[in-house]
């Protein structure tokens, strides 16, 4: 599996700001409406419940929310930097402002997981890190986002 497997160019967004973890949600929704065709208030549902059993914000400024979904016949994601960083419940207590959400279907089994670690990974490397901070252009980033490493090392 690889990145380029899971998110498409259309699902890398930037945004000035966004208001609040909820909002985030609701662009993420709007955004997996836009391109898979899934219901956004579902999304938002999903996600949202998600962050209840703790919070997706690893640290460094990142956040890895991620859901089942109904509707999805693959692993799919999205790629959302927002320029002014948002308070996320973060394990460091920092603002996020790069985040990378997955979503799977229901029945995905050991493939959600898979994409986990696999954008886990490449969020932990931190000149990607730091070239997805430092682009404003969005088939930039995801060209950053899905080039292939050339160590697969933990």
């Amino acid at each position: 599996m690889q990145l380029a497997d899971i998110l498409g160019p259309e699902a890398v967004k930037i945004f000035p700001s966004v208001s609040s973890k909820k909002r985030l949600f609701q662009e993420l929704g709007d955004l997996m409406e836009q391109t898979h065709g899934l219901n956004s208030g579902l999304v938002l549902d999903a996600l949202q419940e998600r962050e209840t059993l703790g919070p997706t914000g690893v640290g460094n400024g990142i956040a890895l929310p991620h859901a089942r979904l109904d509707g999805l016949d693959k692993v799919v994601g999205a790629f959302i930097r927002v320029e002014k960083p948002l308070e996320f419940s973060a394990v460091d207590r920092q603002p996020v402002d790069l985040i990378f959400a997955l979503f799977a279907p229901e029945d995905a089994g050991v493939d959600h997981l898979k994409a986990l670690a696999l954008v886990s990974r490449m969020m932990r490397v931190s000149g990607k890190v730091s070239m997805l901070r430092s682009n404003t252009d969005i088939q930039t980033l995801y060209t950053i986002l899905t080039e292939r490493q050339s160590s697969h090392a933990a």
